[in-house]
């Protein structure tokens, strides 16, 4: 973010905080900046972007070896689903989540949550492998061209996508330590929170993860349209976030640690943030990880 509603953030937190502002440069130099908050003395680091920049935050937190010297995060939405930001409650438009912020700063207001690992790399809300990977892939390479990320842009892209990806030869198998595994998977998602992303306003609601319980898992055996289908309405229906069922439905709950291993290279990504291609991923849940303000 930056220009006038970066101008307006800044000078709205500077008015109440002794404040220090740095302009990201590179892929990876926020991640750089929270690493070394700790050991400057900070108390809370303030992010005014997108789920990306946010997940690199948090992994540079995560870097500071002490849990004491970790700064609290305070995410104010500047992208586009800003997943994270609303999950905790905030509200979707930056003046709005300053003040939220600002308040719970005056009142001493902070909470722990626990994060997702996926290999070395911590995620706040979601990792995911296969068809909506490789949907966060094309919509990384339209805004690569230009393309501006919207709602419609994410729906077209994700219904055209569905019908070019492999629905004949699943690629993933699911290792859950004390159960059997599960093969022939297509996709896999795991979530440390709900909801799962947005659709505009609405939340899509795959499982009841609340940053404290664990992580929770959905994935489907097929792709056949009805069924992705019938997924879809019950996330979309769903306000408990009780998890969806079906023949070639898996999901499960509360989970410490699970992994998934592919036959091939497979779409991956973690809080929004395209990866590339994968053909293992272990996840493990880290309780109490970091202090959040919001």
């Amino acid at each position: 973010m930056s220009g006038r509603d970066a101008g307006l953030v800044v000078r709205a937190l500077g008015s109440k905080l002794e404040l220090d502002t740095r302009q990201t440069q590179y892929r990876g130099h926020a991640g750089k900046l929270a690493a070394s908050s700790g050991a400057d003395g900070y108390d809370i680091v303030v992010t005014f972007s997108g789920d990306g920049t946010v997940n690199e935050v948090v992994n540079g937190l995560m870097r500071i070896p002490a849990p004491a010297q970790r700064p609290a995060l305070a995410p104010i939405p500047g992208g586009g689903a800003n997943v994270f930001a609303r999950t905790l409650g905030l509200p979707p438009d930056a003046g709005s989540a300053v003040q939220r912020i600002l308040a719970a700063v005056a009142a001493g207001e902070r909470r722990k949550i626990g994060l997702g690992l996926a290999g070395d790399r911590y995620f706040t809300f979601s990792a995911g492998l296969g068809v909506d990977a490789e949907v966060i892939g094309d919509m990384e390479r339209q805004r690569a061209h230009g393309r501006r990320a919207s709602v419609t842009a994410y729906l077209r892209t994700a219904v055209h996508r569905y019908y070019r990806t492999d629905r004949r030869r699943p690629a993933l198998t699911l290792r859950v330590p004390g159960e059997p595994p599960v093969n022939g998977l297509f996709m896999g998602v795991v979530t440390n929170s709900s909801p799962w992303t947005y659709v505009g306003s609405h939340p899509v609601r795959p499982a009841h993860a609340d940053f404290s319980s664990g992580l929770d898992l959905f994935a489907l055996r097929r792709l056949r349209t009805l069924t992705t289908l019938a997924a879809l309405g019950h996330m979309m229906r769903s306000t408990d976030g009780d998890l969806p069922t079906g023949r070639d439905v898996v999901s499960a709950s509360a989970l410490g640690e699970l992994a998934f291993d592919a036959d091939r290279p497979i779409a991956y990504h973690i809080d929004g943030e395209y990866l590339g291609e994968t053909e293992s991923v272990a996840f493990r849940f880290t309780p109490d990880a970091i202090c959040v303000v919001a």
